[in-house]
């Protein structure tokens, strides 16, 4: 793949689109130390009821309605992963608080007219997305500087959801890890500009992958943002099989963690 050499930008805005939590609060507090202007959008999270009816048209609605099973029951476990949380911000010095002095626009997509009105006033040098919707194409169109996703899986391999989950069940721990990428129309399938691995701990699990896999990997999406700033984006194909991923539906995930611990 060609580098993507582009004259380097006159401003320095960053904008981060991203639906909110944890996981984008580790990214958003991790750039702010490197970066000095910020701003967020942040989107309402899609309804269960639209997530179920999306996947029903794609995957069928047994399968559907069992992955929204997993998501519901697999929240209880929550509670028993504080302290393997906290261990994972001391580790990588990282906050999941969200940021005082960063501003903070609420939209209701980035899809829709107002979504795409407020970011085009913004006139952002660099956008970085985290656990947001896809972009449209007619929003694609509309954005003329580097866009950036934060994936927690390794491409092209584990795109989609759950990256981390499904390279330890299918035995492939040496792709657990996250990647900085290029966006583009497809899901995950942009050019890759910075990718890391991790090890887990034997004491995380589902709620805690995608934690570790951000926490860790703070310092390639920096790296990422510095050379979108300066012009100097070089965008790699990986040669291996490529797939999309989703959540496990509920009988995969007590099988894989009743047998196998992988929860």
């Amino acid at each position: 793949m060609k580098s993507e050499k582009a004259k380097a930008p006159t401003n320095r805005r960053i904008v981060i689109i991203t639906a909110g939590g944890d996981n984008p609060n580790i990214m958003i507090n991790a750039l702010a130390a490197r970066f000095d202007n910020l701003v967020v959008l942040q989107e309402q999270p899609e309804s269960k009821a639209l997530f179920v009816r999306r996947r029903a048209r794609k995957l069928g609605w047994v399968t559907a309605l069992g992955q929204l099973a997993t998501m519901v029951v697999s929240r209880f476990g929550k509670r028993f992963t504080q302290r393997r949380v906290e261990a994972i911000l001391r580790a990588y010095g990282v906050s999941a608080e969200p940021h005082p002095s960063i501003p903070v626009h609420r939209i209701s997509s980035i899809n829709d007219a107002e979504g795409r009105r407020q970011l085009q006033a913004l006139r952002p040098a660099v956008l970085f997305l985290i656990s947001c919707r896809m972009l449209k194409p007619e929003t694609l169109a509309a954005i003329p500087c580097p866009i950036l996703n934060f994936h927690a899986g390794i491409n092209p391999q584990y795109r989609g959801l759950m990256g981390g989950y499904w390279a330890l069940v299918n035995g492939d721990g040496e792709n657990f890890g996250a990647t900085v990428h290029l966006v583009d129309e497809g899901v995950d399938t942009g050019g890759i500009l910075y990718q890391m691995r991790q090890v887990p701990s034997p004491d995380d699990t589902m709620h805690t992958y995608p934690l570790l896999q951000t926490a860790a990997a703070t310092g390639i999406a920096a790296r990422a943002v510095e050379d979108a700033l300066a012009g100097e984006l070089r965008p790699t194909a990986v040669d291996a099989p490529s797939r999309q991923w989703y959540h496990p539906p509920i009988w995969v995930w007590l099988s894989n963690g009743i047998r196998r611990g992988i929860w």
